[in-house]
């Protein structure tokens, strides 16, 4: 899975770095002037030819609409503000975003002994009552005409003729299937097309990175639910899962995976739950799926930083399986946190030795592949 000696190599771009002198900032904001003015407009004009897409986000938290008894913890996010990110989205040409709601919003509290947790578990139809609030926003900001459908690679394509934001629905978190595969189907209707399986619920589905291990990999019952997902279209997200479960849904899936918004562990670097190692990040490569890198401030704190996690990770499991999941809106510590700011990954990128082509797989081209991998004729792999 890794690049051969005519691909992109992270040793390659550094020494491209070199040559050409470029700065980037020690701050943990990008800045415009971390990059020659004709780096960034370089970053512009790919933009302008080739399609991006954010694989993870929730911009402008639109998951808060309609929260009617919001917790201390959800009323310090403050108001929803999904008309103005998509906005921002549009001024940093920014072709599509997977709209990530969150299946257990309700139930989570941040401590610092414990980081983001569930308190408590869900109360009968809560879960179901909570994804249909936030699906309402989603086609509500479609409607308004702030983002456009983005449920096909094709609806996708021409937002980008048109300069216009494609919404690609998702949902972080599997709660809201409870025990119900029909509710798979009915998402996809809906205009969902990933689901992150577990969140930070330890859920029906499978353990998370971040809790003590309940069920020791993949349920039954979640081996039912990758299955129907599979059947039905929808992109198997895999962040937030253990190992464990990571290994056995790669057993059973007949689609790619998406890991949407996490990064591999830099060596000498101290761990950390929601990284993933090498040989985990591979384990998705294997299924032909991809890695969305995230600007968090775990073990970054610089846009540079986030630069090298990207490189790291191409690295580790090949041009073909990258691409970006920024966490935009929702993220912790966030070291890039500006959509009019955009073009200055594939600016950074350029900069450190990729091709356009390369490039281009990185910032959409990854993600329309998974797209089109979960509706194409079945295989074995």
């Amino acid at each position: 899975m890794k690049s051969d000696d005519h691909g992109w190599t992270r040793r390659r771009a550094l020494q491209s770095l070199a040559a050409a002198g470029t700065v980037f900032p020690a701050t943990g904001r990008a800045s415009s002037t971390t990059l020659s003015p004709d780096q960034i407009e370089a970053g512009r004009a790919f933009l302008r030819d080739h399609v991006s897409v954010d694989v993870h986000a929730h911009p402008g938290r639109f998951f808060l609409r309609g929260v009617t008894m919001p917790s201390p913890r959800l009323q310090a996010y403050g108001a929803p503000f999904e008309i103005e990110a998509a906005a921002a989205m549009r001024d940093g040409q920014v072709s599509c975003g997977f709209f990530s709601g969150v299946a257990d919003m309700s139930l989570l509290e941040f401590t610092p002994e414990r980081g983001l947790h569930a308190t408590r578990d869900f109360q009968p139809g809560e879960a179901w009552a909570d994804y249909t609030r936030q699906i309402g926003t989603l086609k509500a900001l479609v409607a308004s005409g702030g983002t456009v459908d983005g449920r096909s690679v094709r609806s996708i394509a021409e937002a980008h003729e048109r300069r216009a934001v494609a919404a690609t629905f998702a949902i972080e978190g599997g709660d809201f299937i409870e025990d119900r595969l029909d509710r798979v189907a009915q998402a996809y209707a809906d205009g969902v097309r990933s689901i992150t399986i577990v969140h930070y619920h330890v859920n029906q589905i499978g353990d998370i990175q971040t809790e003590t291990d309940v069920h020791g990999g993949l349920t039954p019952l979640g081996r039912d639910i990758v299955r129907e997902m599979n059947r039905t279209g929808i992109i198997v997200d895999v962040a937030h899962a253990t190992l464990a479960v990571t290994r056995d849904v790669a057993a059973i899936t007949e689609r790619p995976l998406l890991l949407s918004h996490s990064n591999v562990t830099a060596r000498n670097a101290p761990p950390h739950p929601r990284l993933v190692t090498p040989d985990h990040a591979r384990i998705v490569a294997e299924t032909g799926g991809v890695i969305g890198s995230v600007p968090s401030g775990i073990n970054q704190s610089s846009f540079e930083d986030w630069i090298e996690s990207i490189l790291r990770l191409v690295d580790t499991v090949g041009i073909d399986h990258v691409a970006i999941g920024t966490d935009m809106d929702a993220n912790y510590r966030p070291v890039f946190t500006d959509y009019r700011q955009w073009p200055l990954i594939p600016a950074a990128l350029l900069a450190r030795g990729m091709s356009a082509v390369e490039t281009a797989k990185v910032m959409g081209g990854n993600a329309l592949r998974l797209m089109e991998a979960q509706t194409a004729e079945r295989g074995k792999r």
